[in-house]
């Protein structure tokens, strides 16, 4: 980011862009089609979600990843719902966009009252190809690691 107070300017239309790809992405994740999440990287796309864990690298190492991450919700009837919100875009010398990204988890259980846990700062690498945003690399910050 830079250091001044200046907002970096990105293409027009490339935030709402961006907003639209991150619904659609969040909305795999939640309702379970890792695979359709793991389509919105690229096919070397590296994403670390867990602190202190190695990272997932590539499609299928995503897909692979999520879904050991979600056995622990076995048996368990919990809905999650990713918000992503407050999208800093930040234009790179190589034509991708770095985006910092705050990001709730909401957790609810039937009868129970929505929690959020946790709390994170995703910092995303998108790359525009064509008219598709992908995910080049994913690393999930969670505030209560600080």
């Amino acid at each position: 980011m830079p250091e001044s107070n200046v907002v970096p300017a990105v293409p027009d239309g490339l935030l709402v862009r961006v907003q639209h790809f991150y619904a659609h992405q969040m909305q795999a994740l939640d309702s379970g089609r890792f695979e359709d999440y793991a389509a919105t990287f690229t096919k070397d796309g590296v994403f670390q979600h867990t602190p202190n864990a190695d990272p997932a690298v590539g499609r299928d190492g995503i897909v692979t990843e999520l879904h050991a991450f979600h056995r622990r919700f076995d048996g368990d009837p919990v809905r999650r719902r990713h918000w992503f919100n407050h999208i800093a875009l930040t234009p790179q010398d190589d034509g991708s966009f770095h985006a910092t990204v705050y990001a709730l988890v909401v957790t609810v259980r039937p009868g129970g009252k929505p929690e959020i846990a946790p709390s994170c700062l995703v910092h995303d690498v998108l790359v525009v190809e064509d008219d598709t945003v992908l995910t080049r690399s994913r690393r999930v910050e969670h505030d209560q690691m600080f």
